[in-house]
């Protein structure tokens, strides 16, 4: 399930004829993704010190190597995904790449099995910070269908005009039943997520500020020391 950040992340002054004054992101993430991982990093963190404080021989490096191999791969995959929302586009940040496209550039914005954003080109990127939860949505179907039938109660009883116990359980159902009308269908939050980013879209998409290319950039920051904890692993295996 994933909500929207409270956080901030301050951005540069937009250019002149786009707003007057600084804007700022928001910040889409998941929660489950961010506390899950930060349970996992806990775990490795605990048994790698651990090996290499109490191990022996080649123990302890073998806990480098394999620290070194997991923490960058357990951070890039539940805790670095994030989607950056302005007037001006999106920032994707996923485990492994960080792609800017400007709305001027985005053709669509798909919800199935997975949560994505297609560019002009064709190209599709996914959404990691806003997974699909088939649970959410069967949990807001369910929760529409009891209304339904609330407000059709409610109606039911209004027709024959109800007794008096009756039309108090009645005022509970129309209250449902308005609640319903009011707020609309329940939409899983990821959902709910993508409609305000399909909205800002059609929104933004023809502004003059909006067009420009879609970058993509490697996270050598999370590859680079993956990589070499996996070679150190297997160099450390190798010599038996």
């Amino acid at each position: 399930m994933t909500t929207p950040d409270p956080s901030r992340e301050p951005e540069p002054t937009k250019p002149a004829g786009t707003a007057t004054t600084p804007y700022k992101d928001r910040v889409y993430r998941s929660p489950a993704g961010v506390v899950g991982g930060a349970l996992v990093l806990a775990i490795v963190a605990w048994l790698g010190i651990d090996a290499v404080v109490v191990g022996e021989g080649r123990t302890p490096w073998l806990a480098l190597a394999t620290m070194l191999f997991l923490v960058p791969l357990v951070f890039a995959y539940t805790l670095r995904p994030a989607v950056f929302v302005n007037d001006d586009g999106l920032r994707v940040r996923n485990p492994l790449r960080l792609i800017v496209l400007p709305w001027g550039q985005v053709a669509s914005l798909r919800s199935g099995f997975s949560n994505e954003v297609v560019d002009d080109s064709g190209t599709k990127y996914q959404l990691w910070a806003l997974p699909v939860s088939v649970r959410a949505r069967s949990k807001a179907a369910r929760q529409d269908a009891r209304a339904a039938r609330a407000a059709a109660r409610a109606d039911a009883r209004a027709g024959q005009g109800g007794s008096l116990r009756g039309g108090a359980v009645g005022a509970a159902d129309l209250g449902a039943g308005a609640a319903l009308a009011a707020d609309g269908p329940r939409r899983a939050e990821t959902d709910r997520a993508m409609d305000e980013l399909r909205e800002l879209h059609e929104r933004r998409q023809g502004e003059p500020g909006t067009q420009g290319e879609v970058t993509v950039r490697w996270a050598y920051e999370i590859i680079a020391p993956a990589v070499a904890g996996a070679v150190l692993l297997g160099v450390l295996r190798g010599l038996g």
